[in-house]
């Protein structure tokens, strides 16, 4: 029995991994699908309906390709790795996003694509550009600008800048952020697809946009250069310089393109103009040039034509995507301005609540305190009016007081007024005691006088009476009859008698002068002695008076009241010399 080779049994199906710009597929393949299969697939799946800018890339070798849409995946040059990569990228550029980008995922899309190629420094962008360029991302991806919420340090770990713009200045990440956050708080209001709209328009603006770029060389003698394609047509440039062609060949000026092996040839539409041919080493590289040349003029006549079926069907969605989506973001604004004026409300009666409550509890605290308070109010209440019934006690025993102080005064008043009358009336009981006093020592001195002319006059009578007796006393010793008559008859006798009857007469005068002077003399002397008992007497009430007005003075001020009655110095002086001469006189 003959074995025949068994055939290896084929799988109906492989794995294929599709890389968009902002997320990864897996797919399960038929083996027999084509390249058109797969890219639809991707399509409908990302839901883009732009077909025609994007397509599958893929990596071979030291390049990279475009899967072919009418050729079956597998027999294409595509990696036999399980599962099989692709990168899903924009493959051409709209002259002008605006008008030909429909969809906001297309947008979205080429956004993403163009953005990472300015950080990977593919497209060169001034460091001007750059900060603007990065404040419209920060806006695509973080809404309007708070900065309650964005804090210093919100974009440190985002790839804003290319890191030759980094370079090129000294300046902190710090810095970096403050000045794309400048920009970025004037995109206030922009939706997503609004800054991711101006983003572009930037960009396409920028001399490498869009642009493939490939090396080739003129002749044979391999002098190097630099071929672009893009939107516009194609360039030639140095290799090191991109950014301004040495030489262009915009597509409407250009009749065709022939490849033939190595050997490319621009036949430009004006006969009259040199034909410019290029080379380029690689098949590859020249079918990927070949490919890029006819899809970019094939977009470049379909744009100056009328839009098909489709695109106008898309167009008027996108048009009426647009518009409801602006009533959307409308009743999104209207809403969440409500929301804001709800929250500032909320936030406001949430303030002043918490302001109520603190009202309230230092309401209480203060109620707690003015209780405390009104207690020792209270208290000092009760303290005050027992103090009050006090003062009150007091002040009635005050104006008793008082009022005994004001008879007091007016007693001592009447009383000082008494004893000024008194004084008065002592003063010219003294006058006249010195005067009578001056008038008695006049008299004592008259009477001094009288007298020592009496004593003279009796030691002269009884001289001569003892003279007369010595004369007469033998006559009556011889004679002892008794006495003649007197008469005529004995004129000598009668002489004699008259002489002695003088003489009896002078000694009665002189007891009798004696007796007045010594009455005289005591009545001075009681006289004297009562009007000692009076000063004594008034000097004792001048001191009394003088001590209660000192013990008033506190009260009233009596001082001036309680002083001596004044005395003239004079009259002191009479009275103190009538009274020495009185003691003289006893």
């Amino acid at each position: 029995m003959s074995i025949l080779g068994l055939k290896k049994k084929q799988p109906k199906t492989f794995k294929v991994k599709v890389s968009t710009m902002d997320a990864e597929m897996e797919f399960s393949c038929e083996v027999k699908w084509k390249g058109k299969d797969l890219f639809d697939l991707v399509c409908r799946t990302i839901g883009l309906r732009e077909t025609w800018f994007f397509g599958l890339r893929y990596t071979v070798k030291d390049t990279y390709a475009w899967l072919k849409p009418d050729k079956r995946v597998l027999d294409q040059e595509v990696p036999k790795d399980s599962p099989i990569t692709f990168h899903f990228l924009a493959k051409f550029f709209p002259e002008k996003v605006e008008d030909e980008l429909v969809q906001e995922i297309t947008q979205h899309l080429f956004f993403l694509q163009v953005k990472k190629q300015i950080l990977d420094e593919e497209i060169f962008c001034s460091p001007e550009a750059s900060v603007l360029l990065a404040s419209y991302a920060v806006q695509a991806k973080y809404g309007d600008y708070d900065p309650n919420f964005h804090k210093p340090g919100f974009l440190a770990q985002d790839e804003l800048l290319p890191k030759r713009v980094l370079m090129q200045y000294q300046m902190t990440p710090d810095m970096w952020e403050e000045k794309i956050t400048a920009w970025y708080a004037e995109h206030r209001n922009i939706t997503r697809d609004e800054a991711e709209m101006e983003y572009l328009k930037i960009a396409q603006d920028l001399e490498m946009y869009g642009v493939s770029y490939f090396s080739i060389t003129q002749n044979k003698r391999d002098t190097e250069l630099l071929l672009g394609v893009d939107a516009q047509g194609l360039h030639i440039y140095s290799p090191n310089n991109k950014l301004s062609p040495n030489k262009s060949f915009p597509w409407s000026g250009i009749r065709n393109i022939s490849y033939s092996e190595k050997e490319f040839t621009i036949k430009p539409l004006d006969k009259k103009t040199e034909v410019f041919k290029f080379y380029s080493s690689q098949l590859r590289v020249n079918k990927l040039i070949l490919q890029l040349c006819i899809g970019n003029h094939d977009l470049f006549m379909r744009r100056r034509k009328v839009d098909s079926i489709e695109v106008q069907q898309m167009k008027a969605q996108a048009k009426e995507e647009k518009a409801r989506k602006k009533v959307e973001r409308q009743i999104l604004a209207r809403e969440k301005q409500m929301r804001e004026e709800a929250e500032r409300a909320k936030e406001d009666m949430e303030r002043r609540l918490f302001q109520l409550q603190d009202e309230a509890r230092m309401a209480n605290e203060a109620l707690l305190r003015s209780e405390e308070t009104a207690d020792l109010l209270a208290e000092k209440a009760q303290i005050a009016e027992e103090e009050a019934k006090l003062l009150a006690h007091k002040a009635a025993e005050a104006e008793q007081e008082r009022q005994r102080l004001e008879v007091t005064a007016l007693k001592t008043k009447e009383e000082k007024r008494l004893m000024e009358q008194k004084m008065r009336e002592a003063e010219q009981l003294a006058v006249k005691l010195v005067e009578q006093s001056e008038r008695r020592l006049k008299e004592a001195d008259h009477l001094k006088q009288d007298l020592n002319e009496a004593k003279d006059a009796e030691r002269r009578a009884k001289q001569k009476l003892l003279e007369i007796t010595k004369t007469t006393y033998p006559l009556i010793a011889a004679y002892s009859s008794p006495p003649p008559p007197t008469g005529p008859e004995n004129p000598d006798l009668a002489l004699d008698m008259g002489g002695s009857i003088r003489m009896d007469f002078k000694d009665s005068d002189m007891k009798r002068l004696s007796m007045e002077i010594e009455r005289e003399r005591l009545e001075y002397m009681e006289k004297s002695k009562h009007l000692q008992d009076q000063l004594k007497e008034l000097k004792s009430e001048i001191e009394s008076l003088k001590l209660e007005e000192q013990q008033q003075a506190g009260i009233y001020s009596l001082r001036s009241y309680a002083e001596p009655p004044y005395i003239p110095h004079s009259n002191r002086n009479s009275a103190y010399m009538a009274q020495m001469a009185f003691y003289e006189e006893v």
